[in-house]
Protein backbone atom coordinates (compact mmCIF):
# COMPACT_ATOMS: atom_id res chain seq x y z
CA UNK A 1 0.00 0.00 0.00
CA UNK A 2 1.42 3.37 -0.86
CA UNK A 3 1.06 6.16 1.60
CA UNK A 4 -1.08 8.92 0.23
CA UNK A 5 -0.11 12.07 -1.04
CA UNK A 6 -1.19 14.20 1.73
CA UNK A 7 1.67 11.78 4.04
CA UNK A 8 3.97 12.25 1.19
CA UNK A 9 3.62 15.68 1.68
CA UNK A 10 4.09 15.94 5.17
CA UNK A 11 6.95 13.60 5.52
CA UNK A 12 8.53 15.97 2.51
CA UNK A 13 7.81 19.39 4.63
CA UNK A 14 9.17 17.41 8.09
CA UNK A 15 12.05 15.98 6.23
CA UNK A 16 12.75 19.82 4.76
CA UNK A 17 12.10 21.51 7.97
CA UNK A 18 13.85 19.51 9.87
CA UNK A 19 17.15 20.07 7.40
CA UNK A 20 16.14 24.19 7.57
CA UNK A 21 16.40 23.89 10.90
CA UNK A 22 19.52 21.78 11.12
CA UNK A 23 17.51 18.35 12.80
CA UNK A 24 18.56 16.72 10.46
CA UNK A 25 18.86 12.69 12.73
CA UNK A 26 17.94 14.54 15.42
CA UNK A 27 13.95 13.07 16.00
CA UNK A 28 12.66 10.21 14.10
CA UNK A 29 10.24 11.73 11.51
CA UNK A 30 7.63 9.08 11.13
CA UNK A 31 7.53 8.94 15.79
CA UNK A 32 7.61 12.79 16.02
CA UNK A 33 4.38 13.41 13.35
CA UNK A 34 2.49 10.75 15.20
CA UNK A 35 3.46 12.03 18.76
CA UNK A 36 2.25 15.56 17.46
CA UNK A 37 -0.45 14.81 15.85
CA UNK A 38 -1.56 12.53 18.66
CA UNK A 39 -0.82 15.66 21.08
CA UNK A 40 -2.25 18.54 19.36
CA UNK A 41 -5.85 16.37 18.59
CA UNK A 42 -6.23 16.14 22.19
CA UNK A 43 -5.41 19.54 22.56
CA UNK A 44 -7.74 20.84 20.05
CA UNK A 45 -10.69 18.46 21.50
CA UNK A 46 -10.48 18.58 25.50
CA UNK A 47 -9.23 22.81 25.50
CA UNK A 48 -9.56 24.18 22.16
CA UNK A 49 -8.64 24.42 18.41
CA UNK A 50 -6.28 27.30 18.89
CA UNK A 51 -4.33 25.93 21.74
CA UNK A 52 -3.34 23.11 19.88
CA UNK A 53 -0.60 24.53 17.62
CA UNK A 54 0.55 26.73 20.74
CA UNK A 55 0.83 23.84 22.77
CA UNK A 56 3.01 22.25 20.06
CA UNK A 57 5.38 25.00 20.36
CA UNK A 58 5.77 25.48 23.94
CA UNK A 59 6.44 21.70 24.35
CA UNK A 60 9.22 22.60 21.78
CA UNK A 61 11.08 25.47 23.73
CA UNK A 62 10.78 23.21 26.96
CA UNK A 63 12.15 20.09 25.44
CA UNK A 64 14.99 22.34 23.62
CA UNK A 65 16.59 23.12 27.21
CA UNK A 66 16.18 19.98 28.25
CA UNK A 67 19.82 17.45 27.88
CA UNK A 68 18.01 15.19 25.32
CA UNK A 69 14.94 17.25 23.46
CA UNK A 70 13.72 13.97 21.84
CA UNK A 71 13.51 11.85 25.38
CA UNK A 72 11.97 15.69 26.79
CA UNK A 73 9.41 16.44 24.04
CA UNK A 74 7.96 12.64 23.95
CA UNK A 75 7.66 13.00 27.95
CA UNK A 76 6.13 16.15 27.88
CA UNK A 77 3.50 15.51 25.31
CA UNK A 78 2.67 12.61 27.28
CA UNK A 79 2.17 14.58 30.15
CA UNK A 80 0.17 17.53 28.77
CA UNK A 81 -1.72 15.22 26.49
CA UNK A 82 -3.09 13.49 30.04
CA UNK A 83 -3.74 17.11 31.12
CA UNK A 84 -5.80 17.96 28.01
CA UNK A 85 -7.80 14.53 27.85
CA UNK A 86 -9.07 15.80 31.83
CA UNK A 87 -8.99 19.50 31.05
CA UNK A 88 -12.90 18.92 31.01
CA UNK A 89 -13.63 17.41 33.72
CA UNK A 90 -10.76 19.24 36.13
CA UNK A 91 -12.24 22.42 34.99
CA UNK A 92 -15.72 21.51 36.20
CA UNK A 93 -14.98 20.72 39.26
CA UNK A 94 -13.04 23.52 40.25
CA UNK A 95 -16.20 25.60 39.18
CA UNK A 96 -18.37 23.54 41.34
CA UNK A 97 -15.87 24.52 44.42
Amino acid sequence: MSPSSDAKALSEWVDAVSQELGLEGAVDSATTVDMVLDLTSDVAHGVSRPGAPVTAFLIGLAAGRAADPAVAARDYAQKISRLADGWDSERGASKQA
